[in-house]
């Protein structure tokens, strides 16, 4: 088969598509035939050096895709040869084959091809496991999405909106918050141009945002527990502002505010299927019935993953960049 390597860390140019070994899929393991991946931030940090996938898993880039199973592991029970399916991966989906955890598939929502399906799994996991499981975001609250118009940020919207709360975004250009109010966003904030903390407080009436989904850390904490409702909870899934932030612990004290801070890629593998179940129950029907849909802005050749590295590093993107298999 074919993957894109990294030989050393580097720029977009250290990708390489090369022939390597096919996978072989362990107990509890399928083996997919690749139709397309998607482009995540993770992807760029390890390409970089930067983040490594975890112990057991492809040394490949790539953490969702889509395609048809090609073979069972011993142990797999639920599925079939030549199902239509997409999955959450630790690693492997830049490569025209992929051994995936059974617990990690999912059908193909209807409605959506198998392609754009590439675009749902690794995004629908992170939102649901973040503002829903852990930030237990309902109906009426107010969420605030930082980088409203990114993969993840798309979906948080569409997934807020159809979970009843009112939905405010960031983004950088009046042509991406002008996207995001086509998914449903109700107040919109250029953060080039506008303080979000003032403009949630103006929005809300003082009150602030239930739930703040971001994926700067350090550069917005500060201004992420002031724009806290009380009794707020900030999700941090990011740091592309950085590591390192002091934290004004009694701002968060008189907020009675949580801080929690996760990653999908690393989490034991029971934890995973448990969120991907949930995705299925609770998200796969909203996007069947087109409540919910994957919002994808381009699809490039997977040889060609240099160039959806660029178009992500540039952040002119709305959604999520594809990577097409052969």
């Amino acid at each position: 088969m074919h993957a894109i390597t990294i030989p050393e860390p580097g720029g977009p140019e250290a990708l390489v598509w090369d022939e390597v070994p096919d996978p072989v899929p362990g107990e509890g393991e399928v083996l997919v035939e690749v139709v397309a991946g998607a482009v995540n931030r993770a992807d760029l940090l390890q390409r970089q050096g930067f983040y490594n996938p975890p112990p057991g898993a492809s040394p490949y880039p790539g953490l969702e895709c889509s395609g048809r199973i090609a073979a069972l592991g011993p142990g797999v029970t639920g599925w079939s040869v030549g199902d239509e399916v997409c999955a959450l991966l630790a690693g492997g989906g830049y490569a025209t084959k992929v051994a995936v955890p059974a617990g990690q598939l999912l059908p193909l929502p209807d409605g959506t091809d198998l392609v754009r399906a590439a675009a749902l799994p690794e995004v629908a996991c992170t939102v649901w496991s973040n503002v829903f499981r852990t930030a237990r975001l309902t109906a009426g609250e107010t969420l605030l999405v930082h980088g409203g118009s990114s993969g993840i940020g798309t979906m948080a919207i569409q997934l807020g909106k159809a979970f009843g709360a009112r939905v405010a975004v960031t983004a950088g250009t009046g042509e991406k918050l002008a996207r995001c109010a086509e998914l449903g966003a109700d107040i919109l904030i250029d953060y080039r141009e506008q303080d979000f903390v003032a403009e949630i407080e103006r929005a809300t009436d003082g009150a602030g945002a239930d739930v703040i989904l971001d994926n700067m850390g350090a550069k917005y904490l500060d201004r992420n527990v002031r724009a806290l409702a009380v009794g707020g909870r900030l999700a941090i899934i990011g740091m592309q502002g950085g590591l390192k932030a002091e934290l004004n612990i009694g701002a968060l004290l008189a907020k009675r505010g949580t801080i929690s801070a996760t990653s999908l890629r690393a989490r034991p593998l029971d934890e995973k299927a448990e969120i991907v179940a949930e995705v299925r129950e609770r998200v796969w029907p909203l996007i069947a019935e087109g409540r919910v849909r994957p919002v994808v802005d381009r699809e490039i050749p997977m040889s060609d993953a240099a160039t959806a590295h660029r178009v992500i590093e540039e952040s002119g993107h709305v959604g999520k960049v594809l990577l097409l298999a052969p």
